[in-house]
């Protein structure tokens, strides 16, 4: 049988994509019986699964830790992302379309003078 090819630092597969932080998580998690996700993030406030889209997921995402988070929080991540993108675009069609909409000349840009 033919083994998955190793990285560089000797892990394969999904081992490769999991942090040292994340395996000492996990590891602690198994030891105590608990789950193997963050359930302390349920107590404290909101998840980012559930954040709505707006300006405070983006700070959520922004200052997120991507190597501390596990696989299934990574997952979640990568959601909110999308939501957050998705809403973007959203309000970018409205002022397109918002723009496209206004009466001629009634605000009318002109490029600034050079003279």
């Amino acid at each position: 049988m033919k083994n998955a090819p190793r990285s560089s630092d000797g892990l394969a597969g999904p081992m490769k994509a999991i942090s040292p932080g994340v395996v000492d998580f996990l590891f602690r998690q198994l030891v105590a019986g608990e789950p193997p996700e963050d359930v302390q993030w349920r107590r404290e406030g909101v998840v980012l699964g559930e954040q709505a889209p707006g300006a405070e997921l983006a700070r959520r995402l922004a200052e997120t830790d991507l190597e501390a988070l596990t696989p299934l929080e990574l997952f979640e991540y990568v959601r909110a992302s999308q939501r957050l993108v998705a809403w973007a675009e959203q309000l970018k069609e409205r002022a397109v379309a918002h723009y496209c909409a206004e009466e001629p000349g009634r605000r009318t840009v002109r490029p600034a003078s050079t003279s």
